[in-house]
């Protein structure tokens, strides 16, 4: 018979909240093989009579049976009639097994590739799925009209049926192709074709493709200074050595890049709305960007991340649109201006890219899922897109408004906002005696996140500050965490 610690262990596998979902006698099962491996049930070991054990757990005697029966199968327990059961000889095998310790730290080390490890000491990317104020990039969620996103996903399931459910095509479902390709030929002033759209998971994966394939690790690529982390740890990812190129108030400072000392083949930039500091590349500069491009046979890798927020007038068309040398990569997502669970971006590519890249992206991961591929096809077709792009423009831009005058009222002896023309965030210069890291670990621990500036910067004199992200907070949650940074800047001020 068990012993009555031995017998509370199987009682206590019963009521576990994490086991409920399991039978009865597979709970019990689990229980009795968890003690054999343990080591607490030896070789040999009787247990008890299944009316017995029936009695004791409170369960019926067929329940333990089937439980006893799996046991025997799996070669855990000996089952002999007229004797009972016991534990196994096997079993007693397993129990002796060594205990495996933790790998110490250097082992870890020796198992990765120097690629990979440069890409774990880098520290990745934060994705954060209940963002704090003041997350930059992420949108207001809230408000997505999801009774119309359910109703054109349920369309999609009863047009489709079953089919909906296989692997799609690894360049993107047609239907979401098309409606991308009229998009942003509409909107962006793109020359696109379905045939040219390649549908990935996100820009970030987008831009790790165009790593991976345009360039040769050791070869160098020209980046704004300061630029997206995301893209810049991609690059560094892939063995590139990043070029960083001076931006100002008009974006890429294009002339730097074409006397630049060094040569590269691929430029990486975000010429609508520059990560980090809101500037919009010009006019002339673009146009000197795509003959630069041109005549020295290198590739742009243009990143439109959120182009659809603009809040002083249109924005300015895309350099793909431009570009009649088809040297131009457009890379674009849905997770900004939708809901970052969607999963879905996109590039434009040029004719000779295309298979390349498609075949690339069967090793990555195969393809995106079809149904919210489809249903995004609707969701854009029917016009609820640009209805709903619409909507958030104007309440992200009233957001904007709010957190400029929060700031100049309660930081104004902290930090200078640069307001933008459009995006999700806005850039603070901080311009008080107090380090950026300092103040950024005081907010944490007052539950308020804080992008730091300095990181994003690759030459020897980086802006100070913060991205203050505004889209996915109220007025008044803005207000209230406005007021609550203000009293660590005061606090930290006061142990200057």
């Amino acid at each position: 018979m068990f012993k009555s610690s031995q017998l509370e262990t199987v009682k206590a596998w019963l009521v576990n909240p994490i086991n409920l979902a399991f039978p009865l006698h597979i709970r019990i099962q689990r229980a009795i093989k968890q003690l054999i491996l343990d080591g607490v049930l030896t070789s040999g070991k009787p247990l008890p009579a299944t009316r017995a054990l029936a009695k004791s757990l409170a369960v019926s005697r067929d329940t333990v049976e089937t439980a006893y029966g799996q046991l025997h199968a799996e070669g855990f327990i000996d089952r002999r009639v007229g004797s009972g059961s016991f534990v196994s000889m096997r079993a007693h095998r397993l129990s002796k097994r060594p205990v495996q310790h933790s790998i110490p730290s250097e082992s870890h080390e020796t198992m990765l590739s120097q690629r990979g490890m440069a890409m774990f000491l880098d520290g990745g990317i934060k994705n954060f799925s209940a963002p704090r104020p003041f997350i930059q990039g992420v949108p207001e969620t809230r408000n997505f009209p999801l009774p119309v996103w359910e109703r054109l996903e349920r369309q999609v399931l009863k047009e489709y049926g079953h089919l909906a459910l296989q692997a799609g095509p690894p360049q993107g479902m047609e239907a979401l192709r098309c409606a991308v390709a009229d998009y942003i030929n509409l909107e962006r002033g793109a020359r696109a074709t379905p045939e040219r759209i390649l549908i990935l998971t996100s820009s970030q994966q987008a831009i790790a493709l165009c790593a991976q394939m345009l360039l040769d690790t050791g070869e160098r690529i020209f980046m704004e200074d300061p630029a997206y982390h995301g893209a810049r740890k991609a690059f560094e990812a892939a063995g590139l050595e990043c070029i960083p190129i001076p931006v100002d108030k008009h974006g890429l400072q294009v002339d730097a890049l074409c006397n630049s000392s060094v040569s590269a083949r691929v430029v990486f930039l975000s010429p609508s709305h520059q990560f980090p500091t809101g500037a919009t590349l010009t006019l002339d500069r673009r146009l000197t960007l795509i003959e630069w491009a041109a005549q020295q046979k290198a590739w742009i890798i243009e990143d439109d991340y959120d182009s659809e927020f603009h809040y002083a007038g249109k924005p300015t068309a895309c350099i793909q649109g431009m570009d009649r040398y088809e040297r131009t990569i457009y890379v674009g997502t849905f997770t900004k201006s939708l809901f970052p669970g969607v999963r879905i971006g996109y590039m434009l590519l040029p004719d000779s890219l295309v298979e390349p890249m498609t075949r690339a992206r069967t090793l990555l991961d195969g393809h995106s899922a079809p149904i919210p591929q489809l249903t995004l096809a609707r969701f854009i077709e029917a016009g609820h897109f640009g209805a709903h792009v619409r909507s958030m423009r104007l309440i992200y831009a009233g957001r904007l408004n709010v957190l400029v005058q929060l700031i100049e009222k309660h930081l104004f002896e902290y930090v200078i906002p640069i307001v933008p023309d459009g995006g999700m965030q806005i850039f603070c210069k901080l311009v008080c005696e107090i380090s950026e890291q300092t103040v950024i670990d005081s907010a944490r621990r007052e539950g308020i996140d804080l992008f730091g500036l300095t990181a994003l910067y690759a030459s020897a004199q980086p802006q100070a500050g913060f991205l203050l992200g505004f889209a996915a907070y109220t007025p008044m949650e803005m207000d209230a965490a406005i007021k609550l940074l203000a009293k660590v800047f005061r606090t930290l001020l006061r142990k200057e």
